[in-house]
């Protein structure tokens, strides 16, 4: 260990852009055995892992298992990796580790902090294809759990649910498992392979995955809260919002949601219907997230003539990945900062959509939510043309009317309400994680949530305090 004065950082080996534009696949080669442990080598060990104990939301053992894949023990780095970390396959490449634990890394500080995020893909992805499996006990008790939603959050309260034995039983409306893990985040960031491969786990351990099943429309809640000893809600936040502009419900004005899902269908065999197919055409995606860089690199792979991204701050203040931000440029998407938009134009007897105008804009001051205020600068309009404008402005809690009616507390934007320590509703069988009691965030904070209810289920349901 220690390595990091010999050593220098190598992240993983991207495709060559010109080829990788021309698919969904994967963009990065992770880490071989023999690629991991110089990589994990180079960790210092710090007596106070910031890594771990600030920089990560589920408070992962990244020093223990650095050290176990440095040794070369990979069935150790495999156990102590998925010890924490319902899915650490799947975190180690969607993460945005550069403002997460690698940000706070103390090697961050010259020397170049340790790929902790390839580095946790490459494990577990190293331990599967060595045949590596996780110990599930089976169902060992009487009581079950209904989880609603098959995202990060439901996944992850599945998960340490059927570590302890408990019943499990999953209500997704889509056909397909995953929620934003399956839908949202397009293929050349998670291969939909690793996704079905961790629910295929989970089910031999006794998930009962019920697809195609709207709860409040296929199956009743009141039914389930009487057939359940508890019941946790992981719904997301799916919403898209709006920028509140004449004509932003126009035909070729879409959400980022409903154009990734819509081509995510298309990747499985389905045809894609006419309004969300960009292929020459000229696409203006609307915000700086994680989400617009999906819409931006899959609209360039969708074969769209130009691709430009709109964003009222400076990349400084994006706040997505910077990772996907260079990737994205990398890959001949244009970026235009310090732009609002002003008014959506529609144009001629068809009501064609032809541009979005933009006003410039400059930093101010800084706001409630700490993050600076943007003020427009009048007389600077101009028009950005446009055939197709994605909005990628955030998203907003669904509304379901059996949440009311069972008596859930919900906030503002409609998050439901809980006890920051358990995840409790108001409703004492009720439990809720993720997007839809934090509003949209991030899939390791959503795991997080859905860890943490799951130890206060099991301590309502066994007794005592559960552990990790």
């Amino acid at each position: 260990m220690q390595s990091f004065i010999e050593a220098n950082r190598q992240d993983p080996e991207k495709k060559n852009v010109n080829l990788r534009v021309r698919s969904f696949d994967e963009i990065y080669h992770y880490y071989s055995l023999a690629q991991v442990a110089p990589q994990a080598e180079r960790c210092i060990q710090c007596g106070d892992p910031f890594c771990a104990t600030i920089g990560c939301p589920l408070g992962n053992y990244i020093p223990q298992w650095l050290a176990a894949i440095a040794a070369k023990d990979l069935e150790q780095a495999f156990l102590l990796s998925n010890e924490s970390s319902p899915f650490p396959e799947i975190l180690g490449r969607i993460c945005p580790h550069n403002v997460l634990c690698e940000c706070a890394c103390t090697l961050n500080d010259g020397y170049g902090a340790i790929t902790i995020g390839p580095i946790e893909a490459s494990i577990t992805d190293l331990a599967f294809a060595n045949g590596l499996q996780l110990p599930f006990p089976g169902i060992t008790r009487e009581s079950k759990v209904a989880v609603i939603g098959s995202g990060p959050a439901g996944l992850s309260c599945a998960h340490f649910l059927l570590r302890a034995g408990i019943g499990v039983d999953m209500y997704e409306r889509s056909d397909e498992p995953g929620g934003l893990l399956a839908l949202g985040i397009p293929n050349f960031k998670l291969d939909k392979a690793i996704v079905r491969h961790r629910f295929e786990i989970l089910r031999k351990a006794g998930l009962r995955l019920h697809l195609g099943q709207e709860v409040g429309r296929d199956v009743e809640f009141s039914q389930l809260l009487d057939s359940h000893d508890a019941i946790f809600l992981g719904t997301g936040a799916t919403g898209g919002r709006l920028p509140h502009l004449a004509h932003e419900r126009h035909g070729n004005v879409l959400r980022a949601m409903e154009f990734l899902t819509e081509i995510q269908h298309r990747l499985q065999g389905n045809s894609i219907h006419p309004r969300f197919n960009v292929r020459d055409k000229k696409v203006v995606v609307i915000g700086g997230g994680d989400t617009a860089m999906d819409c931006l690199r899959s609209s360039v792979r969708e074969g769209a003539e130009t691709v430009t991204c709109l964003y009222r701050r400076d990349p400084s203040n994006m706040p997505g990945s910077h990772k996907e931000y260079h990737n994205a440029q990398e890959e001949g998407v244009t970026f235009l900062f310090n732009r609002a938009p002003t008014q959506i134009i529609v144009d001629g007897p068809d009501a064609r959509l032809t541009g979005v105008e933009v006003r410039n804009t400059r930093l101010a001051g800084f706001g409630t939510d700490g993050r600076h205020r943007v003020d427009e600068i009048p007389g600077t309009e101009h028009c950005v043309l446009a055939d197709v404008l994605i909005l990628a402005l955030g998203f907003d809690v669904e509304e379901f009317d059996f949440l009311q009616q069972a008596g859930v507390e919900t906030g503002p934007r409609r998050c439901m309400v809980i006890d920051p320590r358990t995840g409790r509703t108001s409703h004492p069988k009720i439990y809720a994680g993720g997007d839809c009691s934090r509003g949209a965030h991030l899939a390791v904070t959503a795991a997080a949530d859905g860890r943490r209810a799951a130890l206060a289920i099991m301590e309502q349901l066994l007794g005592g305090r559960s552990e990790v």
